[in-house]
């Protein structure tokens, strides 16, 4: 989602906007169907930029959980040496459309599995939004002077929506995926982190097609989330948008920055 002002709104059945965004494609990161729809606020740092500039200065990275490819086919400069790694198949299917015309290797491996390849083979190594990081085999793969550089999804980010259809939710789950918690297993793997920092983001869902659409690609917020399952729900907050305006939440964001000792 972008922070592209919203066109004006024209209303539009319960029916009609669920019906269209259950028929919506949720393969791959593209976040394009939600123009018009839901705005989220962008985090400072400019991950893709950030990114595109270490990928321009190193010989050989791997970009985890690369998803559709989306981020990593959009950079200008990609090392001679360039594979990510992707475990849905049809996100794999995506991702080698985009990256084998720019030289890049997509290789089909389970987010929890060791990742397949040998020990000191990157000097870069990258991940936007990992369901879960692997320190030891990040610190495994890189090379000494080596660097992971990833943004990821901090703690309790777009609770808003899940405490909406989950109810509240345990102190200890609000509080994970927090920065801390990465820095001190970045450095239990052996990685000095150079750089850490937070942020939580605004985001405004401008009808409840929005809301099903996204619940529908990021499967996590609300586990085995249907329609059918939370029609009563939904049905209510179409209401509240209707006669109250967008649906507001937030995001929460971390970049982390972390070499291997060496070299």
């Amino acid at each position: 989602m972008t922070a592209a002002p919203r066109p004006p709104r024209t209303p539009r059945s319960f029916e009609d906007l669920v019906a269209q965004a259950e028929a919506a494609s949720v393969d791959g990161w593209d976040f394009s169907w939600f123009e018009g729809r839901a705005t989220e606020e962008r985090p400072s740092w400019g991950y893709a930029r950030s990114m595109g500039e270490r990928l321009a200065r190193a010989s050989a990275a791997l970009d985890v959980q690369t998803g559709g490819g989306e981020v990593l086919a959009a950079a200008p400069t990609l090392p001679p040496l360039t594979v990510a790694t992707e475990g849905w198949p049809p996100n794999v299917a995506k991702a080698t459309a985009l990256l084998h015309p720019r030289g890049a290797v997509v290789v089909a491996s389970p987010e929890d599995a060791p990742l397949p390849f040998a020990d000191e083979a990157f000097d870069l190594v990258t991940s936007r939004h990992p369901v879960r990081t692997y320190w030891d085999e990040i610190a495994r793969v890189l090379r000494p002077g080596g660097t992971y550089f990833s943004q990821q999804v901090g703690p309790a980010s777009v609770f808003e929506v899940v405490e909406y259809f989950l109810g509240p939710q345990p102190e200890e789950v609000r509080k994970g995926r927090h920065p801390d918690s990465a820095r001190a297993a970045a450095e239990a793997a052996g990685l000095d982190v150079v750089d850490l920092r937070a942020e939580r983001l605004r985001m405004e869902f401008y009808d409840i097609g929005a809301v099903v659409h996204f619940l529908r690609k990021v499967i996590w917020m609300v586990p085995g989330f249907t329609v059918d399952q939370y029609r009563p729900q939904l049905r209510a907050l179409h209401e509240q948008i209707e006669t109250k305006g967008p649906f507001v939440a937030h995001s929460a964001r971390f970049l982390i920055e972390a070499r291997k000792p060496g070299a």
